[in-house]
């Protein structure tokens, strides 16, 4: 996988391969905690406006996770055993955001958040139930706001950083 051009699709793709498609909400159930985790680091060092939206953004990850994860029993033991499968998933953020400014970060987030809405929509397209359904529709709303919100940052240009 190729991180010259920051492409989270194709990094997120990479993870997915090999992964069979009912089990594979569960996978982005674990990058959405990542970037929960990115989120929070991020408004450390943001101001108290963008600090209050960042930690909006890091919570809508989280509700993101919760949602997904329970709509499947055991889905810890099953996350447990995607990591042991793909213990790279764990690396994302040096693979795709370290080392890269703070802007150029933004956008590589932005990025996965309308890739993320667009993949939630393809699994309720796809769902087995109409709470599913309603589960998957929901979360690609809340990736949506957090685009939203970096795509903000990044239409002030300077402003970003």
């Amino acid at each position: 996988m190729s991180t010259d051009t920051a492409n989270i699709g194709e990094v997120i793709s990479g993870f997915l391969r090999g992964v069979p498609r009912a089990r594979q909400p569960l996978l982005i159930a674990l990058a959405e905690r990542l970037a929960a985790e990115r989120y929070r680091a991020w408004a450390v060092a943001a101001d108290d406006s963008r600090r209050s939206e960042l930690l909006a953004c890091a919570e809508r990850e989280e509700q993101i996770a919760r949602r997904v994860e329970g709509l499947y029993p055991e889905s810890a033991a099953q996350q447990r055993e995607l990591i042991e499968s793909h213990p790279a998933l764990l690396t994302i953020n040096d693979t795709l955001f370290a080392g890269r400014p703070l802007a150029e970060q933004f956008a590589v987030q932005a990025q996965g958040e309308r890739l993320g809405a667009a993949t939630w929509r393809s699994f309720a397209n796809h769902a087995p139930d109409a709470d599913t359904r309603a589960t998957f529709l929901t979360c690609a709303e809340l990736e949506e706001a957090s685009a939203r919100v970096l795509e903000s940052y990044l239409a002030r240009r300077g402003d970003a950083g």
